[in-house]
This record gives C-alpha cells, structure tokens and sequence, in this order.
C-alpha cells in the first residue's frame, strides 16, 4: 500500500475511480509535468452529495465536506494521469468555486475543506496558491466545484 493510501485509509477515505465527463472535456491534462485537472464536483458512488448554495440549503460544515470530496476526485484525474499519486511533487494552484447565497462571506472556510485533506495527505509539497469564487449556480446543482494543477516528480 503507498503512503498516500495509507494516509487516506487513516482519514476513513479511498481514491475513487476518475469521474467520467459530463460533457465534451476530459477529467485531467498532462502537459509535461504538469496535471490540470478539469473541475470536479462532490461526487461519491456516481450520486452528486451535495446540492445546493452553501449559505441557505447546506451549512458551512457541509460545504466543507463537499470542498474535500471535490478535491478526493481531482486526486483520482491526477491518479489516473499519472499512475501513482506518489508521483506528484507538489499540489501548485487550487481553485474553488461555491455555490453561495449574496451575503455568503465564508468561502474560505468551506474550500479549506480541500487545502486541509491536500495538506494532510502532501504534507508541506500539498501547500498551495488559491483562489475562491462565490457563484450563484454550478452544474447540476452542486454546492461546490474545484480545480488543480499538480506536479510531477521528473523520475522515480
């Protein structure tokens, strides 16, 4: 078992299969050693977990959650790409975007839900640039949305 399986396995959590598209994109591009992965939602088993605007139908704590789902499956694009998450050397750039009510001024809080499993599972290399974005809707109805860009080590 490598040592982010362990790590997640010790936060109650596995690498789900990459997501398929729900459109005319692909879930990750490689570009060099580069990984940008597309936005991924909060999904688990193939059913979107949570829906709606952080704010009014889900509490901060539920956005959180969904923020860190969202990131588990830009691990799985970034998997997928590269075969083996031990291969990336550091999470670059996360961008989140949360479906929120006009008044919302947490946004922060909720997308630590990503910064904080990317941390624990990367240590000092999962440390990253980041941007946050209130929006009024995302697909689906999705409560949250995140990207990232990863790098790979040159060899193993």
């Amino acid at each position: 078992m490598s040592e982010i399986s362990e790590k997640l396995a010790k936060l109650g959590l596995s690498l789900p299969s990459a997501i398929t598209p729900f459109g005319a994109y692909v879930p990750a591009v490689r570009v060099e050693k580069y990984i940008f992965t597309s936005g991924q939602l909060p999904f688990e088993a193939e059913e979107l977990r949570f829906r709606g605007k952080v704010g009014s139908e889900l509490t901060v704590d539920q956005g959180y959650e969904a923020a860190k789902l969202c990131a588990l499956n830009c691990l799985a694009a970034v998997n997928f790409l590269a075969g083996d998450l031990e291969k990336v050397e550091k999470i670059v750039r996360l961008q989140g975007y949360i479906a929120c009510t006009p008044d919302f001024t947490e946004h922060s809080n909720v997308i630590n839900g990503a910064s904080d499993l990317l941390v624990a599972l990367f240590g000092e290399d999962g440390r990253h640039a980041r941007s946050v974005i209130g929006v009024y809707t995302l697909p689906m109805n999705a409560a949250v949305e995140v990207k990232l860009v990863a790098t790979l080590r040159q060899r193993m």
